[in-house]
């Protein structure tokens, strides 16, 4: 029987996002630390935090360790979103008291463990937590690492934005990022009305971009590379407008400015109120 082919690969971009993170990290003064970044309330500190909440909740679990369990029921993606919220916000309080040399050390040894648990993944198997904001109950774990993959990118990203040092937005590290992302998009257009057979071709600009289609079936929106028809609509932005609009780095509105819509732009318009991060 032939191997599957994994849709994503990320697994083997790990080890390199992390050492780009490491590297960040040192080159920064002590008051870019304190810097305030994109994702709102957090400075640059606050992310590497969070990034190594990451690594600690993935390592724990290959222990078998669950933690505490949500204090309130979980029955909605709100209430899965307010737990994870708590979540991230005490974790990130505590290591306010930790310094940046420290949690630098801390990045660069648990990474390397992270990296090694995703490398030992089944790529088939059900994945632990299933990837919500694309409306998956359950997933499988490629995409579940997949997403992993685009939480650690796009908060490496916020901190390079916050510093003016740019350097992953490359084909290598910004695309599977971005094409996880674009997995999103049956789920964002579910309640969009259209003619089956309408077809929406999304086009992210520069040698890191890449093309997609969505197409109207009988049974809703399906996410093709190819569609070999005209596309009622086409939308076109940059690299920098995707990854902050899917991850909430800007509003919708500005993002829309700052691109463009041909054809029908009603069904363009969607586009941009789709989040890729559990928000």
């Amino acid at each position: 029987m032939a191997e599957q082919e994994v849709p994503i690969k990320t697994v083997h971009l790990f080890p390199l996002l992390d050492q780009k993170l490491i590297a960040l990290l040192k080159s920064l003064s002590a008051e870019e630390w304190n810097k305030p970044t994109l994702a709102k309330l957090w400075t640059i500190k606050d992310i590497a935090a969070h990034l190594l909440d990451g690594n600690i909740r993935v390592i724990s679990s290959a222990h078998q360790f669950a933690g505490d369990p949500p204090p309130n029921p979980i029955n909605s993606y709100r209430d899965l979103v307010d737990f994870l919220n708590g979540l991230n916000a005490t974790w990130v309080k505590a290591m306010r008291r930790v310094s940046p040399q420290l949690l630098i050390e801390l990045l660069e040894t648990t990474g390397k463990q992270y990296s090694e648990i995703m490398a030992a993944a089944d790529l088939f198997a059900p994945a632990p937590f299933s990837v919500a904001w694309a409306g998956e109950d359950k997933s499988v774990n490629w995409f579940h690492i997949a997403r992993e993959y685009t939480e650690k990118f796009h908060h490496q990203q916020q901190i390079r934005e916050a510093v003016g040092k740019q350097g992953i937005i490359t084909a290598q590290l910004f695309y599977p990022c971005v094409d996880t992302f674009m997995c999103g998009l049956s789920h964002a257009y579910r309640t969009v009305i259209a003619n089956t057979g309408a077809l929406i071709q999304i086009i992210i600009t520069g040698e890191a971009g890449g093309s997609w289609h969505l197409l109207k079936t009988a049974e809703g929106w399906t996410l093709t590379k190819e569609a070999g028809l005209a596309p009622d609509t086409i939308i076109t932005l940059s690299p920098d407008i995707a990854w902050k609009v899917f991850t909430k780095g800007i509003d919708p509105q500005t993002a829309l400015e700052a691109s463009h819509i041909s054809g029908n732009i009603n069904l363009g318009e969607n586009l941009f109120n789709m989040v890729a991060v559990m928000a």
